[in-house]
């Protein structure tokens, strides 16, 4: 019986580039799973967008004398490319700034408003008397109260996690002039989250599903006491506040941000042709999984699913938060501000996207932090994707195009260890989907390089290269079985290698797209015309790892 599946993925603040650390923590996560889903034949629904009106935009447009708008329109267009050349296969990814967007987040606003789960209040907010304007949370650092980290925003520390308001700060400055900002008072609207504390707590206390880390911090925010928080701010970029008297202000960021996964499905309907369909989602027979990273999980274990219990209690609440650790380069901590980072355009401009997929995904920081070198990209690339996978590839079918007139060889009758391979080829997807449906995808990309080491070393026992000269039936045999197992790597592989498999599924004589034939094994039968093998992966030369390096913390 096939599942409904909607997939909220982060979304990126439209200020800068993406870097492998986003597509470690999230897209690619995100983007494995969809795949995975959709071969299932499952009906998914994987949405996102550039987050086009956070701080981070207006900074950057002030850095660089451009408008917000400018800034996040030009960031968002290069969202758009490197998706589509790393592969990442949203059904929509919008932005934050479209009309549809604003009407959505107004309407939960007023709702949650009447609904008695906003309140106005007087705030004391930083103003910088020589910038002459309100501090944004972002426009204020400091030394975080908690951890004493010196380099901590005003909305939250980078190094303990802990959401801040810039008031908690220790010697706050401006972060575009330094100057140390004066408190005055401004009215806001508050989001009434403490009320949730108890819905909330019981229904956290029942998601067994989700990852230590995920469950252990929202138990961590519940048994400390939920804040209200702030949901307005004194800024002039943003979705607008629908009441009278707030004009100059916007809507916080982290509270129309997230809203956006409504947005963003009903924009999807829309765009299909039918208005209606985003209730199968949302309040329908679905499971709902949210991809992030670990900074943002109170947004939605905590105050995300608090939003929509006041809003609309028949919408779906989430499934699961499978949130990812943090991925260091070299190393040391990723800093964009140091330019310690692997930008994602700047990689797509020199290699193929499918080796950095492999080495993200069987390094995925799912547990813990994990370390990305250019060293271990080399190799892992020419020792497992072109020795391992994809000489295992091109070795076979270029043997058996040469050797039986393009086609798959007719087999008779197998052996015992024949046919306990093929089994064991087929249950390999069954292996690898068992993991994928946990969201544990190190291990199911482990268990799919495992089937091509273990077909490496039948070969090796059966030799069909030299026994071909004494008894051609016993090579076919086992060239049979070795395509058998090939053709079951290629579907293994797709969620994570999608376009190294679409090549493999061509190699093997199939037309059209390799998730149209489902999350099943199929083996190309006697007979099947090939089509004649190129290599899959490219070996590349390891000492190109210190000029990788040396372009790390230095601007081009």
């Amino acid at each position: 019986m096939s599942e409904r599946i909607f997939i909220g993925v982060a979304w990126p603040y439209a200020n800068g580039p993406l870097h492998i650390g986003h597509i470690a923590g999230a897209y690619l996560p995100a983007d494995i799973f969809a795949r995975y889903h959709r071969v299932r034949k499952n009906e998914v629904l994987m949405v996102s967008g550039s987050d086009q009106h956070g701080t981070p935009i207006t900074i950057t447009a002030e850095q660089e004398g451009k408008t917000p708008n400018e800034v996040a329109a030009y960031y968002h267009k290069q969202f758009l490319a490197s998706w589509q050349k790393l592969g990442i296969s949203f059904d929509l990814f919008t932005t934050t700034e479209t009309p549809n967007h604003t009407e959505v987040v107004h309407d939960v606003f007023l709702t949650l408003l009447k609904e008695g789960y906003l309140y106005k209040d007087t705030v004391s907010q930083p103003f910088c008397p020589r910038c002459q304007r309100f501090l944004p949370d972002r426009y204020v650092e400091g030394t975080c109260p908690y951890c004493e980290f010196p380099e901590t925003r005003g909305d939250q520390c980078d190094r303990c996690g802990k959401p801040l308001n810039p008031a908690e700060l220790k010697d706050p400055r401006c972060r575009i002039c330094g100057t140390t900002p004066e408190f005055k008072n401004s009215e806001h609207f508050f989001l009434k989250l403490s009320t949730f504390q108890g819905k909330l707590s019981g229904w956290v206390s029942q998601q067994s599903q989700w990852r230590p880390n995920v469950y252990n911090l929202t138990n961590r925010y519940l048994k400390e006491g939920l804040k209200d928080r702030a949901i307005t701010r004194d800024i002039n970029w943003g979705v607008t506040v629908p009441v009278k008297g707030f004009e100059n202000k916007r809507i916080y960021v982290w509270f129309e941000a997230v809203i956006g996964y409504l947005s963003a499905t009903k924009e999807w309907a829309k765009s299909i042709g039918d208005d209606g369909k985003w209730r199968s989602f949302w309040q329908g027979e679905a499971k709902n999984y949210y991809f992030i990273g670990k900074d943002n999980i109170p947004f939605h274990t905590i105050i995300w699913p608090a939003m929509l219990m006041g809003y609309d209690s028949s919408l779906k609440l989430p499934h699961d938060v499978p949130a990812n650790e943090f991925l260091t380069i070299e190393g040391r901590k990723l800093s964009t501000s140091r330019n310690w980072a692997v930008w994602l355009p700047d990689y797509l401009s020199r290699y193929d996207p499918d080796p950095l997929r492999y080495l993200l995904s069987i390094k995925m920081p799912e547990t813990g932090d994990t370390d990305f070198t250019w060293r271990e990209f080399f190799r892992r690339n020419n020792d497992e994707l072109v020795a391992t996978y994809g000489n295992l590839v091109n070795r076979v079918l270029t043997f058996v195009y040469r050797q039986f007139d393009g086609c798959v060889p007719q087999h008779g009758a197998l052996d015992e260890y024949d046919n306990n391979f093929i089994d064991n080829s087929k249950k390999t997807i069954e292996d690898v989907g068992k993991f994928l449906e946990r969201c544990e995808f190190k291990q199911a990309i482990m268990r799919a390089m495992l089937l091509a080491q273990e077909t490496n070393q039948y070969l090796e026992k059966k030799s069909p290269w030299k026994v071909i000269k004494e008894d051609r039936q016993t090579a076919a045999n086992s060239l049979y079985v070795a395509i058998a197992a090939i053709s079951c790597l290629k579907i293994a592989l797709y969620p994570f290698l999608p376009f190294s498999s679409q090549k493999v599924h061509e190699f093997l004589g199939y037309n059209g797209n390799v998730q149209d034939d489902g999350w099943q094994p199929k083996v190309p039968p006697s007979g099947q015309k090939l089509k004649l093998p190129e290599p899959l992966f490219t070996k590349l030369d390891e000492k190109l790892a210190e000029e990788e390096n040396s372009r790390l913390g230095h601007r081009s």
